[in-house]
Order: structure tokens, then sequence, then C-alpha cells
């Protein structure tokens, strides 16, 4: 391995995203031998230098004032000095500060090196049991039911596991709105608190997931990471099937909003799509 210290860097360095045995050996040795940290919450990151007894210079970078800050603190650095980017927890840029940052420092011509370690998003996907060869990140949903509804139903027919992040007070209402717009069928888990004394997983259907958040009376408390089974390609749904008879003996029996929604999870196709072919079945 090279020097971790040199003229002119910006290290983008992961720190722990709950259990503080989870630094590595090289962050914490970069991160002791930079010259000055720039940090999400400098109070919040204060805490863990405390802990691993480094004591640098920190200056507050987020997303309120990254782009007026990062020109400042780049100047320092292609003057010479060494410069460490953390996150309040995890790898940097996922979901957190630090694109524009890192955009200008490549622009200027600054060496950039990547300190690997935690990440909540591939942590919770390696516990999760769905597919990981393929996955989509999406990060936050719109707050607003509406918009976040929006989002999942342009996100139907993706076939990757997806994986989102979600806040305590709107994890019910999101898990709520996968059942409506993906199907209660769909599979997907759920990891709260990861690597944290309280850590939680909810795994199984959608509605079997939503009612385990329900019944928990510390489901609304911490962090989450939400990964859902992607779409069932149309090849490997039920195949040679009768699309239109399927829809026809559903409705007979169901309301079509419900028809069209078990009809997308059995065949493939779009529940949009099969809504509306349901209506014109029945001469809506």
């Amino acid at each position: 391995m090279g020097s971790e210290s040199g003229s002119g860097v910006l290290y983008i360095v992961a720190t722990p995203i709950g259990n503080l045995e989870d630094i590595t050996t090289r962050a914490e040795k970069v991160l002791a031998s930079v010259d000055f940290i720039a940090a999400e919450d400098t109070r919040h990151s204060g805490r863990l230098l405390q802990s691993l007894v480094i004591r640098k210079p920190l200056v507050a970078l987020h997303d309120h004032n990254e782009r007026d800050r990062a020109g400042s603190v780049l100047d320092r650095v292609a003057a010479g000095e060494t410069m460490a980017l953390i996150s309040d927890a995890g790898t940097p840029l996922i979901s957190d500060p630090g694109y524009v940052l890192v955009r200008q420092a490549r622009e200027r011509g600054i060496r950039v090196v990547p300190v690997p370690g935690a990440s909540a998003l591939t942590a919770a996907l390696s516990v999760a049991g769905l597919p990981t060869d393929r996955f989509t990140f999406i990060g936050f949903l719109p707050a607003k039911r509406s918009g976040r509804q929006s989002a999942l139903s342009s996100l139907e027919q993706e076939s990757a596991t997806l994986v989102f992040y979600e806040s305590p007070h709107r994890i019910i209402d999101m898990v709520q709105d996968v059942v409506a717009v993906l199907g209660a069928e769909r599979e997907m888990a759920i990891t709260r608190e990861l690597t944290k004394t309280f850590e939680s997983f909810y795994g199984g259907t959608a509605q079997q997931v939503l009612e385990q958040l329900e019944s928990d009376a510390n489901a609304t408390k911490g962090e989450f990471v939400v990964m859902v089974q992607g779409a069932v390609p149309r090849s490997e749904a039920l195949p040679g099937i009768d699309v239109d008879k399927l829809l026809a003996l559903l409705c007979a029996e169901l309301p079509v909003k419900k028809a069209a929604r078990i009809g997308a999870e059995l065949t493939g196709f779009s529940r949009n799509e099969l809504y509306q072919r349901a209506l014109a079945l029945k001469g809506e």
C-alpha cells in the first residue's frame, strides 16, 4: 500500500454507521495524518474523533454550504494541504454531501483517494436475502404521499432489487405505498439501526412487513434501509397465459384495481396496463 500522506490530496473516508469498532485501521491512520477534516456535522464527527483520540481542525461541509465552501477548502488542498471528507455515518456521497467537492477537485486536477469502509447500503443488502447481482439505489423517496406513489409507480417494472433510505416518521407510510403501488405480495426486507444496539430486521411480503412494523413499538425509531424485490420479468411469469382471460376471472370476483394488481404480480405486466385492459373488458 502506498503512502497515506502527501501534498494536495483529498481523502474520501468511510466511517462507522453505528458500531465504532467498524472503523478501519486505514481510515484511522488517514484521519490522524491529514491537515484538516471536512465533516457534515462537526459536533457529531467531533465525538467520533474524540473516541479515536484524534485532534484535527474540523470544517463544516454540508448540503447548505457545500457550493460556497468547496472552492476555499480545495484552495488549501491545491496549495499542498491534505484533507479528509467524512459524513455523519458510512461512506460519503451516498445520500450525503460531497458530490460538488469531489467534482470540483477532479476538475482542478486534485488527487482524490477513496478510503472504503462501512456503508448502510451494502450492509443491508448483504443480509436481505434478496437478489444482489443487480440493484438500483433510489435513496430517499419524496416526502409527500402523492410524490412517493408516483416515484414507486415509475419503478414498477424495474427488475433489479430496489434500495431506499427512509426516515422513522415516514417508514410505515412508505411501506403502505409499496403495498398499494407495487403489490402486497412483492417481497421486501427492511433493516433498522444497523450495527447498533437495537438492530432489527423485517422481511417477507410487503403486507407481512407492514404488519411487522405496525406491531413493533420501536419500529418508528432509528434509520432504515428498505429493499424491495424487482419486478418479475414477463418471460419468467406464468408462461403462455391468456392475460385477458385471467383479468376477466379476477374482475368477476374483485374490484378492478385489485384485479389489476394481482394480475401484475402473476404476469409481470404493468399494473397500470392491466388496469386499463380490465376497464376495457368491463366496458367502462
